[in-house]
């Protein structure tokens, strides 16, 4: 086995590339402890020290870990994920069990009880890290997410040992659509209002290696106990929940919670109806409180929610400057979750801050232009490009498709191949047929080329992005 020294390296900045696009909780949880074992002959093989560890990320991401490795280490056919021995243990078939069917037998000396208690203690309390920016004043309502956020406010407000209205409340909806936000505004508001009342939020991953490391410590006791305590019980993303150990666990803690009249919250991408993988008992008993899901924003939350951010943009720096109708055009254009407008207006900003020019329609657009309303290009069509392209710079379609190499030609014919290939769903090769026969290399050319332009060349970027607006206007 050979692991060479620049190898290592390399695997380095894997790991800093999945730390940056899985976030800081879900790096530690999976992947902080894994290492390189061998990369030779199109096999790259790495170990983790659990088997619980090995399974979860054969099961969920070795795609994705596939891909991240690839980018720093080059192609490659196969990855093995195996459980590495600890130094001078011998392997035995325990150590293969899956850790959330028996506790392993003890390969250390026991920790004392204190120390147990002092890390059950640390491991209840890492839960996701809460945004302070995540309150109900921050949270923008509208009709998509009315009723979440007045069911929200409602369990937020209960006073201790009143009657709960509805039990357990669960919330539904994709990504980016303000789940976590609203699961955060209710710990801040119980934190601040009702001090007496103890919250716990958690992740269900985090629930699961809470669980895992209990089963290790031979502590499930400690572990149950944690929930006994609690008053207000938020689980966030609970379709990642896995395996008919954890479904049981978190099952009775959930039971016992609900039986108590005390408030559980449980939001999912997904209704309980469709969490294939979840029991059906448990299913059963989520439908049986409230279930409310949260819809994509509308053209009015929209605009709100692009207010908001940018009222906090400049609070933080007050040189971002963004004018009305630029804000509108995003609100437009992009017709996503809020996630997706604070994306199109940090690449806004960020265009501003790199080139120190003001922010117009016209660059808005081009900075946008992938974030089109209808992003698989079926409205548009090569034909509207040619038309608008030949009457913009007075060129007509046959000189467009002709072999004429005159650069008043061919400058307006690289234009429409770039806008025919960021504006379509077309391939190379279509674009080519379509633009009088030509080889799909020449459309990739022709589109590197303008694309490097229109990076230094304010007029031409100008231009393209007027070209950009009438072809959408149609």
């Amino acid at each position: 086995m050979t692991v060479l020294t620049d190898v290592k390296t390399r695997w380095d900045r894997v790991a800093l590339r999945l730390r940056a696009e899985l976030g800081e909780d879900l790096y530690t949880s999976w992947f902080a402890r894994m290492e390189i074992e061998e990369f030779e002959q199109g096999r790259l093989i790495v170990s983790v020290p659990t088997r619980f560890l090995k399974s979860w990320i054969e099961t969920h991401y070795v795609s994705k870990l596939h891909k991240i490795s690839e980018a720093e280490l080059g192609r490659f056919d196969t990855i093995h994920v195996r459980v590495r021995m600890r130094a001078g243990v011998p392997q035995r078939a325990a150590a293969d069990n899956h850790a959330a069917h028996a506790p392993q037998p003890a390969m250390s000396p026991q920790p004392t009880p204190a120390v147990m208690a002092a890390a059950q203690a640390a491991a209840a309390d890492r839960g996701p890290q809460l945004d302070p920016y995540q309150t109900f004043e921050t949270f923008v309502i509208g009709s998509s997410n009315q009723l979440a956020h007045a069911a929200m406010c409602r369990v937020a407000d209960a006073a201790p040992g009143a009657v709960v209205s509805f039990n357990p409340l669960f919330i539904h909806a994709g990504s980016g659509l303000g789940k976590t936000h609203l699961l955060s505004a209710v710990t801040h508001r119980v934190k601040e209002r009702r001090p007496d009342r103890k919250v716990m939020f958690l992740t269900a991953e985090r629930f699961m290696i809470n669980f895992v490391m209990a089963l290790r410590q031979r502590d499930t006791l400690a572990f149950k106990d944690q929930f006994a305590a609690v008053d207000v019980l938020l689980i966030d993303d609970f379709q990642f929940l896995q395996g008919k150990t954890m479904q049981q666990e978190f099952c009775n803690a959930f039971n016992g919670l609900v039986d108590s009249r005390r408030q559980v919250i449980v939001a999912a991408d997904v209704p309980p109806s469709q969490l294939d993988s979840i029991d059906q008992r448990m299913r059963s008993r989520l439908m049986g409180g409230l279930v409310v899901d949260i819809e994509m924003p509308d053209l009015d939350t929209r605009r709100r929610i692009l207010q908001s951010r940018y009222e906090t943009m400049q609070k933080r720096d007050p040189s971002v400057l963004i004018p009305d109708e630029v804000l509108e055009f995003i609100a437009n254009r992009v017709n996503g979750t809020g996630r997706e407008l604070e994306g199109a207006l940090n690449r806004i900003t960020a265009y501003q801050q790199f080139n120190h020019s003001a922010v117009t329609l016209d660059l808005a657009s081009l900075v946008l232009r992938d974030m089109q309303a209808n992003p698989d290009g079926s409205r548009i069509k090569i034909d509207d490009i040619l038309k608008i392209v030949g009457r913009h710079f007075n060129v007509g379609r046959t000189d467009l498709l002709s072999p004429r190499r005159a650069r008043s030609v061919v400058v307006p014919r690289q234009i429409g191949m770039y806008l025919a290939k960021k504006m379509t769903a077309r391939s190379l090769p279509e674009i080519g047929r379509r633009f009088g026969g030509r080889d799909h290399s020449t459309v990739l050319h022709a589109v590197r080329k303008i694309e490097d332009q229109i990076k230094t060349d304010d007029k031409l970027a100008r231009e393209v992005a007027l070209l950009i607006r009438l072809v959408e206007q149609g």
